[in-house]
């Protein structure tokens, strides 16, 4: 199954690397977070070409009648879309806001700077696109009917901050529904962090799994 690419992005230099890992001396404070994410154009994402729209030619290319060959080769070999399109490299971020970060059920609308974050942490980290998706609704039933249908656009769905156990059904549903990968942050995300910090300890300590005794 093809599905979203994982490209590596390291930092580019050791400045940008130390920056990242140094602790913060400064706590960060409303004031400072509302004026970052309304400082310049508004919010933390934005839609950029990955190829040149100079000319009458670039756009004709790009467009009309460019698109048409794409087209037809999608239409004739489904597979192809990871091929002609930037599927293979875009992921939804879905949420309904029911459960955001720490601060509760909020709704889609105020769960939207979380999600926005969650993408630009993709796009940081691993140079994956992400779109945040704000779905209205707690009902699980119109949740999954909206999402199953975005599968044409999307090579991953990872769904964030929605409540227990509603998470788990949708997760499960949308897994049987769809043909690409399905992640659930808050469940999988969380398991993942923490049997990489088991393995490590591991490895730095020298010893096997089936040596110790997890509480």
């Amino acid at each position: 199954m093809k599905g979203a690419s994982a490209v590596n992005a390291a930092p580019q230099n050791r400045e940008e690397t130390r920056d990242m890992t140094t602790p913060q001396q400064k706590k960060v404070t409303d004031a400072e977070a509302l004026s970052m994410h309304a400082s310049g154009r508004p919010g933390k994402i934005e839609i950029t070409p990955t190829k040149p729209l100079v000319t009458q030619r670039d756009l004709s290319l790009a467009y009309s009648p460019g698109v048409a060959a794409p087209c037809l080769e999608i239409f004739k070999s489904p597979d192809t879309a990871y091929d002609y399109t930037a599927k293979g490299n875009l992921v939804a971020v879905i949420s309904n806001g029911t459960a955001v970060l720490g601060l509760g059920d909020l709704g889609a609308l105020a769960s939207k700077p979380v999600m926005e974050g969650k993408a630009v942490l993709f796009k940081r980290f691993a140079d994956i696109d992400g779109i945040d998706i704000e779905v209205d609704t707690r009902d699980v039933d119109e949740f999954v009917n909206a999402v199953r249908y975005l599968g044409p656009t999307f090579g991953g769905i990872n769904l964030e901050d929605i409540k227990a156990p509603e998470c788990f059904i949708i997760e499960q549903r949308l897994r049987e529904l769809m043909d690409i990968p399905v992640f659930h942050d808050d469940q999988h995300g969380t398991a993942i962090v923490a049997a990489a910090g088991l393995i490590n300890a591991l490895d730095i300590t020298g010893r096997s799994l089936k040596d110790i005794k997890m509480v």
